[in-house]
């Protein structure tokens, strides 16, 4: 039976390829998200139609999310982020070919619903990846992989300003995206760690009990950390252009600026964020970040255009390490990693994926940008209970 030994190169080599998948899958994803403005006027949509053709990308991510581990148990990481990809990109294409197409909304559904379910299932999986790489380096390195996932969003955003200003059919540009995501994802995932037994059971080949982590409070007030992030980021990630566009009154492209602008300040976070997490700890640095969460929330909705966009960089700083922290957070005991981070991980995608087109019903009573607002309040909720937080030094089992 051949081996696979884990040598510093190896490793090295996984921790390289499990960050382009970070990267691709933020790539891809913001390069729809940056089409948004043009989609809802192409279908003439408003802001409640538009939420509820994202509700179709919730309900296939709430399928794929308790799916993900499971099917990574068995196949592997490597092949479920390729299962991922496949139903994501496909998504993408027959959702861009609906909208190019035009008519009624509606036939962008169903590829919406594979965009869902694909990136559900993509994203789980890269983390459960994530998760062993830290683990074979010995120190946290997870705020990088979702960094990496922001500087995908980043140049997703950037080019799509362009596109948008160039007014480049959104199925050109999907199409582009499709192809290029495919052939980065297939080269990066053949660099994965080898699958291990660590999550097959225990050495006397009992299973562990893996629902018995939805009854741990501190697991599951750590996925309430992780909610209130993942609201506040995936909330920019689908109304920050609209919200500039309509609240604010600009254009499409700049609209999709103010979306570069937060993203570009969250990826810096993340990339900054580690070496303040060595100096002053999590709770520390997640009280001040979820406090930056709300200036800025409360500078794009009530400034006028300039400060707007300050709002946006502080905003974006402040929703940086949330979601990475609580990840790292769940995984402290590394008996208990796999269960507890599927049980944090479907708290936190539930929020970025179905708070976000919730939000957008508020907007038809409110405006988009005054519905916003709901971000503050949440991350409110989450300054109280950073606490838990704190690295937690596993209990001995009898």
């Amino acid at each position: 039976m051949a081996t696979d030994v884990l040598t510093p190169r190896r490793v090295a080599a996984a921790r390289n390829g499990d960050l382009v998948v970070f990267g691709v899958n933020g790539f891809a994803l913001a390069s729809w998200m940056s089409r948004i403005p043009d989609i809802k006027q192409i279908l003439h949509l408003t802001p409640g139609t538009l939420s509820l053709l994202l509700l179709a990308v919730s309900a296939g991510s709430l399928v794929g999310l308790p799916l993900a581990g499971r099917l990574a148990h068995r196949y592997g990481a490597l092949t479920v982020v390729r299962l991922g990809l496949a139903l994501a990109m496909t998504g993408e294409l027959v959702a861009a070919i609906a909208v190019q197409l035009g008519g009624s909304p509606w036939w962008v559904v169903p590829g919406l619903v594979f965009v869902g379910l694909g990136n559900g299932i993509w994203d789980v999986s890269q983390n459960l990846e994530g998760t062993r790489i830290e683990t074979a380096l010995g120190r946290a390195i997870m705020p990088w992989f979702h960094a990496a996932f922001s500087g995908g969003t980043v140049v997703a955003a950037l080019i799509g300003a362009v596109l948008t200003a160039l007014k480049v059919p959104v199925l050109l540009h999907i199409g582009v995206v499709v192809v290029l995501s495919v052939a980065a994802v297939l080269w990066a995932t053949a660099r994965f760690l080898p699958a291990g037994r660590e999550d097959s059971g225990h050495e006397d080949g009992t299973k562990p009990a893996v629902r018995s982590a939805w009854l741990e409070p501190r697991t599951l007030l750590v996925g309430v950390i992780v909610l209130a992030a993942a609201f506040a980021e995936g909330t920019a990630n689908d109304w920050m252009a609209v919200a500039f566009v309509d609240g604010h009154h600009l254009s499409n492209a700049l609209g999709v600026v103010a979306f570069a602008v937060f993203l570009v300040f969250m990826t810096a976070g993340r990339i900054l964020g580690t070496r303040l997490l060595d100096l002053y700890g999590r709770v520390v640095v997640l009280r001040i970040l979820f406090g930056m969460a709300i200036v800025g929330c409360v500078l794009v909705v009530f400034g006028p255009v300039w400060l707007a966009f300050i709002g946006t960089a502080v905003w974006g700083v402040g929703a940086s390490l949330g979601f990475p922290v609580g990840m790292s957070a769940a995984a402290d005991d590394p008996a208990r990693a796999p269960m507890r981070l599927s049980v944090v991980a479907t708290i936190g995608y539930t929020a970025f994926l179905a708070g976000p087109p919730l939000l957008g019903l508020l907007g038809d009573h409110f405006g988009v940008l005054r519905a916003l607002v709901v971000v503050g309040a949440v991350s409110l909720v989450a300054i109280l209970i950073v606490p838990v937080t704190k690295p937690h030094r596993p209990v001995p089992q009898p």
